[in-house]
This record gives C-alpha cells, structure tokens and sequence, in this order.
C-alpha cells in the first residue's frame, strides 16, 4: 500500500526539483525526505528517482506515478470539503495569500463581508508573489489565494491548483502629462480603439526610460515583453512594485510605465494615460479539489461581491503591483 505522505513528497520533489527544496518547504531534513522518497520507492517496487549530478530526477515511473499522487491528493482535498460542510457554520483560521494591489483594493471588502456573514471564520492575510501561491498551496501555508497572470505572460498551468476567475482589466501606458494637468479618469470604455497597435501605441516612448516592476515578477516580464513586441528594448531606469509610485515617478518626467486600471482610477494629476490592448487578469486559486470547503467557497463570494463594489464605483486608485 503507497503512503499518501510519501506521495505528497513525491509530488513536491517534481515540482521543486530538490530534495533540499522540499526539506525547506514541508520543514522536514532533507535526509527525512530522502528516507521517505526510499520507503516509496521499496512501497512501489519499481525505481522512482534517479541521480543527474547533484539533482534527483524522477524516473518515467516516478512521473507516472506523481500523476497518480495529484488525483489521490485532489481526491483527499474534496474529502476534507465535504467533512467540512457536514459541520454546523462555517469557522476557524482561513489563511489567505495575497499580491500587493489585492492586498489593498479586493482584499479590505472581502473580509468585511466575511466578517459580517461568517463572524466565526478568522482570516489571516499573507502577501505573497503570485508566481509562490502554488507551492505556498501544496505546503499548507495557504489555504486560498488571489493571483494574477498578464498578456504575454500567462500562468503556467497547475494540476495542483483550482482557480476562479475574479477580474479582468485592462493595462494602461503612463506618460508625463506637459504642464502637469491631470487627465480625466478611464472608464470600462476609454481608451484607444481597438485597431491600435502596440506599436502605434508604444513606439513613441521607445527611446524614453522606462519604470517597470523588479526583475523576476510577471510586471517586469509583460512590461519587457509588450515593449519587444512593439518594435523595441526598453531602456529601464528604474524598478519599483508598487503602482503608486510608479505614477509618481512618471508624473515628476522620470520615465513611462504600465499600471491597470484599478490603479489608474481616479486619474493622478501630471500624467496621461492611454489604454492598451492588454490585460491582467486576478483569480482566485486553492488546493485542486478544494473549491466546495465553505470557508473557501465564503471567500470566493465574498472577494466576487468586493470586486463588484469596486467595479461599480470605478475602482479606488493608487495600487500596487
């Protein structure tokens, strides 16, 4: 009989890709791993990991059977949901991952309307770069999540991750306004038309410097990549995540930039803002076979009736990445 834990192991190593990474994230030793992953392997009678240099890799068995390991796993997670619903009210800690600019606009609303429908349940809020809420999910530090993915970079897809579509907005060019007037806040409609290119629309800040999200997150990558689609390499000055302070920056003429429209309502005074044929699209992710525990499902109506009232009132501004 294969050991669940074991197979959760199996599963974390192929998608941590080391035995130390595993240790580190399921609090482990990395010669408990290795024990455990041994013990699988006697279990399953066929070898699962193999050396290349310094790494393990899984063996075509060990892939198959990691396969195997996400059902059995998506199949336990539906198990605990159902037990859960059998219990009388919905309580307890609900521990919830965050990206900055949710952190303050989606996230504020939904836990006052968790707190006003399920006064029992106590939310407890993390901010985490999207592109870790999948391993922070597999590791039990979260139990739900708001993520999101941008044009030219959409997210990897996760059969250890369930996800529910919360927003889609539209990404906007920030450029110094002459004078330092403000421009008027951009509605659902504003914009360019949808003919524009990215190169009519982009190509005049070419040679201009650019202020874009630091290295390493989807921001910088869909800024880097929007850029080379319209013809050029962005010049970039500065790296900054937050969206408040990209608009600042820009409004005192150090550069261009890309915000959403959540961050760009009500419009700042001293820049324009030009909407793009982009978008960013925020989700909200848990456990695969997770989607029917109340608490889970109570934050997923509770972040849908917060974007609701955002949307409907435009959105606050000053958001960050």
């Amino acid at each position: 009989m294969l050991d669940v834990r074991r197979l959760h192991l199996l599963r974390e190593l192929d998608r941590r890709g080391t035995i130390a990474a595993v240790a580190e994230a399921l609090t482990f030793t990395a010669s408990a791993v290795s024990q455990q992953l041994g013990v699988l392997e006697r279990e399953a009678g066929v070898p699962l990991l193999e050396r290349s240099g310094r790494r393990v890799i899984l063996t075509p068995a060990g892939r198959s059977l990691v396969v195997h390991a996400d059902a059995v796993l998506n199949r336990l997670e539906q198990a605990v949901a159902e037990l859960a619903g059998a219990r009388d009210g919905i309580g307890g800690p609900l521990r919830i991952g965050t990206f900055p600019s949710g952190g303050h606009t989606i996230v504020p609303g939904a836990l006052a309307e968790l707190a006003l429908r399920h006064p029992a349940l106590e939310p407890m809020v993390r901010e985490i770069d999207s592109a870790r809420v999948s391993d922070g999910l597999r590791a039990g530090e979260l139990d739900v999540a708001l993520v999101h993915d941008y044009d030219f970079v959409p997210a990897t897809p996760d059969t250890t991750v369930d996800e529910v579509p919360l927003l889609e907005e539209p990404m906007y060019l920030v450029t110094p306004a002459e004078g330092g007037a403000a421009t008027a806040a951009p509605g659902p409609g504003s914009g360019t038309g949808p003919g524009s290119t990215l190169a009519a629309l982009l190509g005049p800040c070419a040679e201009v410097p650019w202020i874009t999200a630091r290295e390493g997150t989807t921001g910088h990558a869909m800024a880097v990549r929007a850029c080379q689609a319209a013809g050029f390499q962005p010049r970039i000055r500065h790296q900054v995540n937050d969206f408040r302070t990209v608009l600042a920056l820009v409004a005192a003429g150090q550069g261009a930039g890309f915000v959403p429209r959540m961050a760009a309502v009500p419009s700042p005074a001293g820049v324009v803002l030009t909407r793009l044929p982009l978008f960013r699209r925020s989700k909200v992710a848990f456990r695969a076979g997770g989607g029917a525990h109340p608490a889970i499902a109570a934050f997923v109506a509770a972040a849908t009736t917060a974007v609701d009232h955002m949307e409907g009132s435009h959105g606050p501004g000053g958001s960050s990445e």
